[in-house]
């Protein structure tokens, strides 16, 4: 079992950015951050494949938010900007053992304990 450990997270205003970064404690595969806003489910918001580096991002982030990874690092990171109060949520990194992915939770193995964002107006 990989530990993952989740960083970055805080309080913003609206329009701004933060940068959150999720440490692993070894090798990992596919990687992706998922989010939980209060009374509703968790979702995924980015993914990238450990196959091709592709990436994937749910509709709501896309052209706001970027996944990226340093492997060397045992790191992945995800740049958020241009953040709405929609953004606020616990953020979760997470990782699988497939080298291909989607937005599903179920194509992952591996959770950190959550870094938690807050966007005010």
């Amino acid at each position: 079992q990989v530990q993952l450990v989740e960083s970055g997270g805080g309080s913003v205003q609206a329009g701004g950015s933060l940068r959150l970064a999720c440490v692993a404690s070894g090798h990992t595969y596919s990687m992706g951050w998922f989010r939980q806003a209060p009374g509703k489910e968790r979702e995924g918001v980015a993914t990238i494949n450990d196959a091709d580096k592709v990436t994937t991002y749910d509709d709501s982030v896309k052209g706001r938010f970027t996944i990226s990874r340093d492997k060397a690092k045992n790191t992945v990171y995800l740049q958020m900007n241009n953040l709405t109060r929609e953004d606020t949520a616990m953020y979760y990194c997470a990782a699988s053992r497939r080298v291909w992915v989607s937005l599903k939770e179920s194509d992952f193995r591996d959770w950190g304990q959550g870094t938690q964002v807050i966007v005010s107006s």
